[in-house]
């Protein structure tokens, strides 16, 4: 064998050593991957509200939907959402279905516009006023990004009890888990337009740090729990 074929042989084996190693480190990537997707989608649960997934189960909801109509419910796209505006209903005392059907109550007229995607009662029942791929009339120059929760409270303090708090904070960590919202993309009503609602959480800037806390430490606990299950 002369030099020439040795050389030649040489490189096709060193040819053959790369094909081999690059073939090895695709495999080696795509199990990786493969691995890492697996456990991100064996944690999320196909969502019942037309968006892709969530990663921790929404507290129970009740579906209200109001009447399609051109002053609480417009139809109109909400087609992505950058933060969760909290209110307060400023009528104390009434339920969570009162303040759903004075929003359905304004299709009978032609100067009011206002509704909410959800209202949380004195029970802390949860009633969906708006399906989440919708606009609700709440949040001003905000509407178009954002899904807006009304709480009903006991008193003109504008507390929300324990009740209502609770499921409050369930209701916000899903929906922070369901769209990849933090901490920042909390707001209330005055965060938007100055407006003093909600009332007792603009009034006590510390009761509102703390509710953000119970909001993501509730999601982070959930989704460790996810984790573990």
């Amino acid at each position: 064998m002369d030099a020439k074929d040795k050389r030649r042989r040489k490189k096709r084996r060193s040819r053959l050593r790369d094909i081999i190693a690059i073939t090895s480190l695709c495999i080696l990537m795509t199990a990786i991957v493969g691995t890492m997707l697996f456990s991100v989608l064996k944690h999320h649960k196909e969502a019942p509200y037309g968006f892709s997934y969530y990663t921790i189960a929404p507290p129970p909801i009740t579906e209200k939907l109001l009447t399609p109509n051109n002053y609480s419910r417009s139809e109109k796209p909400l087609k992505r959402v950058k933060g969760i505006v909290i209110h307060y209903t400023a009528n104390p005392g009434t339920s969570a279905n009162a303040n759903r059907n004075y929003f359905e109550n304004l299709r009978l007229q032609t100067k009011t516009s206002a509704s909410s995607h959800f209202v949380i009662g004195l029970d802390g029942e949860i009633l969906q006023c708006i399906p989440l791929d919708e606009i609700a009339f709440a949040s001003n120059n905000r509407n178009d990004d954002t899904i807006s929760i009304e709480c009903c409270h006991p008193d003109a303090t504008g507390k929300f009890n324990q009740k209502t708090y609770d499921s409050l904070v369930a209701l916000s960590a899903w929906l922070c888990s369901k769209y990849g919202l933090d901490k920042r993309d909390l707001l209330r009503h005055y965060d938007v337009t100055g407006k003093l609602c909600p009332l007792y959480y603009v009034k006590h800037e510390d009761a509102w740090k703390a509710l953000k806390d119970d909001i993501i430490t509730y999601l982070k606990e959930k989704e460790a729990s996810a984790e573990l299950g």
